[in-house]
């Protein structure tokens, strides 16, 4: 009687120790209030999340890459607008040119090419929407890489929590293996009793084997995300994050359709077509030259001569005639075709957009109906399966079969709840991906602990 009140309390006092998901914050002991507001700004839980951010920020070789290539289309747009050089002209006369003021030797002179009245401006206008244009890739590119670091973070959370439940489920699995042999051993159970608890042991061991081998890649991931070495020692983190977007789904899509870099790119493509466009119509008229000759004489060979040993001074302009106007329209309609093509390329493109924001929120909705579902109603009920069926495999009424259906239906639902955290939380990230921006978010509390 004495053994079987002892085994009894034991039992409990596993149950209450696999018991992981009663309300959230139950980790500290009470409910932490919501606190709205930036959840990476000031949320102490999520410091190492927002240091990862900051040296992809910093160190992400191809994040790296495209900011050096929009800072050289900004250095490229600052001499858009600048006349070409003057040309200076010399030539010599091998054979002196005679006049009445004297002999010709040689002569200079300087021109300056001036383009049609706009056509610089249309320029400029080209080599700033290009910059544009790369600004945009960079900051689409900062937000796919964003999105990584925090999918990998939130998969290297539940990594955690996964080992963490399935080391509990090894030892309460021991301890059935031990509560069947002790019955074995009194010729309360069968053989089979104890078979099959080794058996499930061996299969959560192998388990626990493959979830820790899966830290070293999914370390190196992040680490290369950091440009940092791929064995460099990350720590799990300590909490996978719960939050709630308190923006509507009409305001996300309208904020999709406004700072989503992608769009913006297209935008700075037609930008830059038109611009095009209008340098191209431009082309009908010609553009001007400028320029001044001297001609060096020598004295005349008959002293008194009128003009005697004076350069004359020559004030010229020319300008080219643009006759081939076929060539030119050509160049028009392509700049049209182009304008067009990247109109109809920024429509699909957000009509895609706008789609995968519906399935990611789609996605993020029904990870919240799941963390409710296993929360509230499933994992308590398995957890009282547990009890109940523990209770009466230790009076001898029960097998080890049916403690081994209700400790592996506990164990699925335990590390069901926790993906749907990672989910939700991983379909946050992928939704701020699509609108452009960090949203503001209610914090719920962190539902994994640090040690048990």
């Amino acid at each position: 009687m004495k053994i079987s009140t002892i085994i009894a309390a034991v039992a409990v006092l596993i149950m209450l120790s696999t018991a992981q998901a009663g309300t959230e914050g139950e980790e500290t002991g009470e409910p932490q209030k919501e606190v709205p507001g930036n959840y990476l700004g000031d949320r102490a839980e999520l410091g190492d999340l927002k240091s990862f951010l900051t040296l992809a920020a910093e160190n992400n070789n191809e994040l790296r890459a495209a900011f050096q290539k929009w800072q050289a289309a900004i250095k490229r747009s600052v001499s858009a607008d600048v006349l070409p050089d003057p040309k200076f002209s010399f030539g010599y006369y091998t054979t002196p040119l005679e006049t009445r003021g004297g002999p010709a030797r040689y002569k200079y002179g300087l021109s300056q090419k001036m383009p049609f009245f706009g056509k610089l401006g249309y320029k400029e206008q080209m080599a700033l929407r290009e910059a544009d244009g790369y600004k945009a890739q960079f900051d689409s590119l900062k937000l796919a890489t964003f999105y990584e670091v925090k999918k990998v973070y939130y998969e290297y959370a539940y990594l955690a929590r996964a080992i963490d439940i399935t080391k509990e489920n090894i030892e309460l699995m021991s301890y059935l293996e031990k509560i069947a042999t002790a019955r074995y051993t009194t010729g309360s159970a069968k053989h089979s009793d104890i078979i099959r608890p080794q058996v499930e042991l061996g299969k959560l061991e192998d388990r626990l084997n493959s979830l820790n081998d899966l830290k070293r890649p999914l370390s190196a991931r992040l680490n290369a995300l950091l440009d940092r070495s791929p064995r460099t020692e990350i720590a799990f983190p300590t909490s996978i994050p719960v939050m709630t977007i308190t923006d509507s789904e009409e305001a996300l899509a309208t904020q999709l359709q406004q700072s989503n870099p992608k769009l913006a790119f297209w935008e700075t493509v037609t930008a830059k077509e038109e611009a095009r466009k209008g340098l191209a119509e431009r082309n009908y008229y010609p553009d001007f030259t400028f320029g001044v000759d001297v001609t060096e004489v020598d004295d005349a060979r008959t002293p008194g001569v009128t003009g005697d040993g004076q350069n004359p001074v020559m004030a010229y302009t020319s300008f080219n005639i643009p006759i081939w106007f076929n060539a030119r329209e050509a160049v028009v309609d392509e700049s049209q075709a182009k304008i067009l093509a990247a109109k109809r390329s920024r429509i699909g493109l957000e009509r895609k957009l706008q789609a995968d924001l519906e399935l990611a929120l789609y996605k993020y909705r029904d990870a919240g109906r799941k963390i409710n579902l296993y929360r509230d109603t499933l994992v308590p009920k398995a957890e009282q399966s547990l009890g109940v069926t523990m209770e009466a495999f230790m009076t001898g009424v029960g097998t080890s079969l049916d403690m081994i259906d209700a400790e592996k239906t506990l164990l699925e639902l335990q590390l069901a709840y926790y993906r749907a955290l990672t989910n939700k939380a991983q379909r946050l990230a992928e939704i701020e991906t699509l609108v452009g921006q960090e949203l503001p978010c209610e914090f719920h509390g962190s539902l994994l602990k640090k040690d048990k």
